[in-house]
Formats: C-alpha cells, structure tokens, sequence
C-alpha cells in the first residue's frame, strides 16, 4: 500500500530553466505589451554593441519593427559586428543561461546569460514561429532557423544553409505577439534615444510600423576603452563564491588557488591569513568546506588591502556625454561629471557619471511634444533603464536631492534632464528583468555626489541667467521713464531736455552694457571651465 507521501510525491517532476521563464516570462521582462517589445529591442541591440566592441568595430545597428498583426510584430536587428560562427549560434541565441559573459568578471551590458535566449523563446510561446538569423563572420555566411527545445533548455537549429550575404555582422528576424509598438517613454524609439545618448560612438537607425525612418549619427568616431578582464577582488566576495571557486580550481593548495584566482592576494596576504585562519591553507581547494569558507571571508574583512583594479570599468567619458546630449538633446546648458572609481559590497569596483542639461530639448515632453517637467534618464553600463524607476536607485537618489538649493525651484515642473549611469563589473539589479538597480548604500552616496557636484554649474547658470533677466528688466523700466525725467530736470535746472536726455541714455547705457558683457562672459567661458576641471581631475586621479 502506497503511503501518503508517495502519493503526493507521484506527479514530482524536474523543470528546465527554459520550461521555469516560460511559466514566469514576467520575470525576463516581457510584462506588458510595451514593454515586452522594448525588451526585445534591447536584448537584441545589447548584444549588437558588446559584439562589435569587443571586436573594436564602430557600431552601426539596424533596427525595424512592423506592424503584422492585432499585437502582433515583426523586429529586425542587423548590426556590422563579427557574427556568430555557424557552429555555436544555437547556443548563442536560444540556450538560456548560456553565453560568452557571465563568467567574465569584467564590465558588460549583458551579465546573466539570458537576453536573446529569452527573445527566442517569447517569440516562440506567443507565436509558435522559430526566430530567423542571417550571419557572416568573413570567413562563412549561413542562414537558418533557431528555436529552444523548452523541457531540456536545449537548442534546435533548423534549414540551415550557406548563402551569400552583402553583409558582415549578425541580422535576426523575430515575429512576436502580445506586444504593442508606442511612442511613449518606455517604448522602443525612447529606448533608441537614450542608447545612442550613453554610446556616442554607435550609429543606430530605426525604422517604426509607420514606416518613418529615425537615425542617431555617433558623435565620436573613437572606440570607447575597452574593459580588461581582471580577478574578483577578496572583500568582494561571499562564502558561496567562494566554495564554487575552489571547487572548480586545478590548483593543489588553497594558498596557491587564492593568489592564482583572486586579485591583491600576496605571498605576505597569505602568511597573514594564516594567523587568522583555524585549517591548513596546504591543503586542496576542491576539500574547502563551508564552514571554512566563512573563516576566510571573515578574515579577508579584517585584512587591509589594496583596492581591486579598475580597468574593469568602462564609463561613457565626460567629453563624449557632453557631445552626444548636446548632439541628441540640445539643452541651452550641460553640466557633466564623472566621480572617482569606488567599490560596493566592499570589492565590487563601479564609476558614477552624471549629466545635467537645462532648458532648449532638456525634460520630459507630453504627447504634444510640449515641456512637461523634469526626467530621470537612468542607464546601467551604457544601457537605458526605462522601466521600475520606483524601485531603483537612481531614482531614490535624484529624487533625495533638495533642488531648490540649486536654483531648480520645483523639479517636476523645470525642463532638467538628469543622466545616471553606473558602471560595475557587476550592477546590482533589483530583478532579472535588469530594469532598476538595487538601493546599496555605497552607489545612492555616490549618486547623489555625483549629481549635486553636476547641479552646482547649473545653479550658478541658472543664478546668472536670472540676474541678467533681472537687469534687463530694470533697464527697460529706467529707460521707459528717462523722457520725463530729462523734462523734469530741464525745468529745475535750465538745460535743454534733447541733451539731458541723451546723457541720461548714455549713462545707463554704459552701466547695464557692463552687466551684461559681465553676464554673457561667465556662461560662454562655462565649457572651457568644464573641461580644464575635468582635466585637472583626471591628473589627481
């Protein structure tokens, strides 16, 4: 006789990582007929930039979305990259948690293997339909079909053929339902803008259903630096991480495997870790236990060390943010900052860079294209952040601020745009949807320095601009009432109105022509200012 646990245990069965996201897609993403179309355009164009970076190509992405169906659309996203070999395409676009960056402890847009995986297998849930991809590596160029099977999280290519191709990069073709195209802050052209606003050096053109055509021209036809590779850093790092790491190592000692595997372990580190520590460094890694894990975790906390490398990070750059939000937004005033690498979780290095533009195209427009107001543009590792602003830190840390003190008397109401973008080997998303990064402390501290250190400029431009609007009113007040008081003074003193009155003029002509030279001298020569600062940080740094 069966006992109630077996009964219970009979229908007990194991999901694939594929069957799990396509029972919670909401967790890729795809919440939203919107923003379900936005994730896809920005898994696809994501990839596209790592790609042509990593193989030191200038950008250049093709993206089209038509209207095929009620919901229903068709994307295309071609870029000029290195292409997929024809041999790892199916594990490249339709094997969840599988991929060329997860591993890698450097900076990347994707970090956790699922972006055009995902893409494949929403297109496949919503209509049933494989996602088409054409590649040309220089060396081959194929064509062929690429679905997921969903119970093993296993690849299925199929109709796979050589071809000649006028291109070389990567183009794939998608039709997807349950989606909607619109011209909103969280859609695909918005998504599109601020891409090209974070990547200056990318050129992207965008074709929508209505068949209008949009292109973002690269503001700089220079590469931006290239993010190294480096180890984790020790104070970077938790039990589990640890544990993996050891298991995984081909070295014979725990010393050997901690100076090989991580950065700023030394010779002189691993004696003193030997004063801390209760177990034998001497012996295998693959031996190394949880409980001794927490041991090394916790002396690495009490050890002082070196700060881990930065090289990893790779920020927009200061010059490059001002031209592209000048080349895209075209605000009467910029203000850029980019702070001094820190680290979170005590060895996680990141970089804040923040942007304020005023007035001209800066803040949120309404559907008329009217000002509406002041808006967060918020970016991790170059890429857009439209969605979970609530949640995310950015947003916490903007919203912290006391504008006032900066001359912004109400910030929903002014025409401010404020860029963030953080930088990490490793950013810490709220979700896996990777739309809002996690409230750590360390990175709101740094936000809002970075921010209110950027607001400064703006208050005094803001303080200068008043002032000249101030002294042009007074001007043309006192110029309103110099006839009549030429003709007062003629009668008290005997003089002729005509000549009082030209002294008069002159008179005050001569000092509110001072002002504003004075005024006009203090904005034109903000820039050059700008950028000796930035200049000048650089060297300290």
């Amino acid at each position: 006789m069966e006992s109630i646990a077996d009964e219970l245990f009979k229908e007990f069965k194991e999901n694939s990582i594929a069957e799990f996201f396509r029972k919670n897609r909401q967790m890729l993403g795809y919440a939203g007929k919107v923003r379900s179309l936005t994730t896809i355009v920005h898994e696809y164009v994501t990839n596209s930039l790592d790609a042509a970076e990593e193989a030191h190509i200038l950008p250049e992405i093709r993206v089209e979305v038509k209207e095929i169906g009620e919901d229903k659309y068709s994307v295309l996203v071609r870029d000029n990259g290195p292409g997929i070999p024809k041999n790892i395409v199916g594990k490249a676009l339709a094997s969840i948690l599988a991929g060329t960056k997860f591993h890698r402890y450097m900076q990347q847009r994707g970090q956790q293997g699922i972006g055009a995986s995902g893409c494949t297998l929403f297109a496949q849930i919503t209509t049933g339909k494989p996602v088409h991809v054409r590649s040309s590596t220089g060396r081959e160029s194929y064509e062929c079909d690429i679905s997921i099977d969903i119970k093993s999280n296993k690849p299925v290519v199929s109709n796979m053929k050589d071809v000649s191709l006028e291109f070389r990069g990567l183009e794939v073709y998608g039709e997807f339902a349950d989606v909607k195209y619109e011209n909103s802050e969280h859609g695909v052209f918005e998504y599109i803008k601020r891409t090209a606003l974070a990547n200056p050096h990318a050129s992207i053109s965008l074709l929508d259903p209505t068949g209008k055509e949009y292109t973002f021209l690269r503001s700089v036809n220079t590469m931006p630096k290239k993010p190294k590779v480096v180890k984790p850093h020790p104070l970077g790092l938790e039990p589990g991480d640890l544990v993996e790491f050891a298991h995984r190592s081909e070295s014979r000692r725990i010393s050997s495997f901690l100076m090989d595997t991580f950065s700023r372990v030394s010779d002189t580190k691993i004696n003193e870790l030997k004063q801390l520590v209760n177990f034998d460094l001497s012996k295998n890694p693959k031996e190394l236990t949880w409980q001794e894990a927490e041991e090394l975790i916790k002396a690495f906390k009490s050890m002082k060390w070196v700060a881990p490398e930065f090289d990893s990070v790779s920020p927009i750059g200061e010059k490059y943010l001002e031209l592209a939000m000048k080349n895209i937004i075209n605000p009467e005033f910029i203000s850029v900052v980019e702070r001094k690498p820190k680290v979170f979780r005590g060895g996680i290095p990141f970089v804040v860079e923040a942007a304020i533009a005023y007035g001209g195209g800066a803040g949120r427009k309404n559907g008329e294209g009217e000002e509406a107001g002041g808006n967060i543009i918020r970016f991790a590792n170059k890429v857009p952040l439209l969605f979970d602003s609530s949640t995310c830190a950015i947003t916490y840390a903007v919203r912290s601020i006391d504008w006032k003190r900066y001359g912004i008397k109400d910030f929903e109401q002014e025409p401010v745009s404020v860029l963030v973008n953080v930088s990490s080997v490793f950013v810490p998303y709220s979700g896996v949807g990777k739309q809002a990064i996690a409230q750590e402390d360390t990175i709101i501290d740094e936000i809002k320095l970075a921010v209110m250190d950027a607001a400064r400029n703006i208050q005094r431009y803001i303080s200068n601009v008043r002032s000249r609007s101030l002294a042009e009113s007074k001007y043309k007040t006192i110029m309103r009432y110099i006839t009549q008081l030429s003709g007062d003074l003629s009668e008290l003193t005997g003089h002729k109105q005509e000549i009082l009155e030209e002294k008069l003029k002159k008179l005050v002509d001569t000092k509110y022509k001072k002002l504003f030279e004075t005024d006009e001298q203090s904005t034109s020569t903000k820039d050059e200012e700008q950028e000796a600062s930035g200049d000048e940080s650089k060297e300290e740094s």
